[in-house]
């Protein structure tokens, strides 16, 4: 299920939202339907054989926080701390 990032151009308050069908967003902090949906940066990881024949790991992720916490830096996140 889809999760967009908006930004209220009532309010000016940056969320994210689970969007189902035809649902229409609206901003939790003022209930303002006038919003502009965000690029939302996106994360991935890649694996590959290394040298010696190792596994090795690569992460990349955005700045906005992930599901799992808070943080504003996935880096930190102790979800993607361990994907691998």
């Amino acid at each position: 299920m889809p999760i967009y990032e908006y930004t209220c151009k009532a309010c000016g308050k940056n969320f994210e939202t689970l969007v189902l069908g035809s649902d229409t967003p609206k901003c939790p902090a003022c209930n303002s339907e006038d919003l502009a949906r965000l690029m939302s940066k996106c994360g991935f990881v890649s694996k590959s054989t290394g040298p010696g024949g190792q596994i090795q790991t690569t992460t990349s992720a955005g700045s906005s926080s992930c599901a799992g916490c808070s943080s504003k830096n996935c880096s930190s996140c102790s979800t993607s701390a361990t994907i691998g």
